[in-house]
């Protein structure tokens, strides 16, 4: 398998799904984002897209502002089975976000953080999903 597959695996992704992206600055793991587009077969879209989407990769980084906000916002294209990735910059990189924060901010945002995966050499990514019992009212 090789590392565009693998990262594609990693992070759920498959061909034909719509993953949009929140959070772009040319800080960002660029090999990440094109394994990832390369597993999805597509482009990634930016957040003013129309299209209901499988996966949304946010890249946060400590001054961006609300958490909350920003995770809200993230799930309102979700599908009802879609997965929110939160990128983070790991400990001792410049806009490290603590895991607490994460642990905090997912529940008050209707999500629930499932696991954390090394997301490149300075990204961490963590797993985000509705509730089951929330994607059913939904």
């Amino acid at each position: 398998m090789n590392a565009t597959a693998g990262q594609g695996a990693r992070f759920g992704i498959e061909a034909g799904m719509v993953v949009m992206e929140m959070g772009y600055d040319e800080d960002v793991d660029h090999d990440l984002r094109d394994a990832l587009a390369d597993a999805a077969e597509s482009d990634l879209v930016d957040e003013d897209t129309d299209e209901v989407v499988d996966a949304v990769l946010v890249w946060y980084r400590e001054d961006d502002g609300d958490l909350v906000d920003l995770l809200v916002d993230a799930i309102v294209p979700l599908a009802d089975n879609g997965v929110v990735w939160l990128l983070t910059p790991k400990a001792g990189r410049s806009g490290h976000v603590e895991p607490s924060e994460i642990a905090e901010a997912a529940p008050t945002a209707g999500l629930a953080s499932t696991s954390t995966v090394s997301a490149g050499p300075d990204w961490s990514a963590t797993r985000l999903v509705a509730p089951k019992a929330a994607r059913s009212k939904r």
